[in-house]
């Protein structure tokens, strides 16, 4: 079973999708492969992110609106054993840099422990994972090498490749995350309890 997850690391349901999707899978074993795509929810935000607040207005429309969907998520979370801590975030971060990094951590047969560690270092710890430095350091404590890590992120390597899974996402349609596909036949989108997901694999696996 091949499961592609399209993502975004400051989204904070793709989290929740994560931990729905393991628990899906525990209760059902096999041999599964995950793999994890980028989807870059804000394109257009600058290099360097903006203030979270200033963020959330502008999306959302104001403070009290994200307030609301904050209740649901910290429920969420609070099922899932994630202890959201978003008022520990300062900024939005650009992203491309961290779906860079996802992209290498796969080659390294360490994607799913450097996703981990960036959703967490994130939501739970604050950390602006729009910065190299910080990038660097999450991805060596989840056991990437320290100055590969550097020399690659100093690099080109990889953007076109994270640019053309991206768009491959767009061509079918994505405009939400997460969004789960198994074995390129069966998808679904949102953080799906995982009662949908295993009802999502078995189909995919009769398709």
């Amino acid at each position: 079973m091949q499961i592609d997850i399209y993502s975004d690391i400051v989204c904070p349901w793709c989290y929740v999708g994560k931990r729905r999707l393991e628990r899906a899978l525990t209760s059902i074993g096999g041999d599964v492969h995950v793999t994890w795509r980028p989807f870059q929810l804000n394109p257009t935000m600058p290099l360097d992110g903006m203030n979270r607040k200033a963020y959330l207005e502008a999306k959302f429309g104001s403070l009290e609106a994200f307030g609301r969907m904050e209740e649901q998520l910290l429920a969420a979370g609070a099922e899932e054993r994630i202890p959201f801590a978003f008022e520990k975030i300062q900024r939005t971060p650009n992203t491309f840099a961290t779906h860079r990094l996802v992209w290498y951590a796969a080659q390294q047969g360490k994607q799913d422990e450097v996703v981990e560690a960036l959703f967490r270092g994130y939501f739970l710890e604050g950390k602006n994972i729009g910065d190299v430095k910080t990038l660097t350091h999450v991805a060596a404590a989840a056991g990437l090498d320290r100055t590969e890590i550097e020399e690659f992120l100093a690099s080109e390597n990889g953007v076109f490749e994270v640019k053309e899974e991206e768009a491959g996402g767009r061509r079918l349609g994505i405009s939400g995350v997460p969004y789960f596909v198994f074995n390129g036949r069966v998808s679904i989108y949102g953080a799906q309890p995982s009662e949908i997901i295993v009802s999502a694999i078995e189909q995919a696996e009769k398709t």
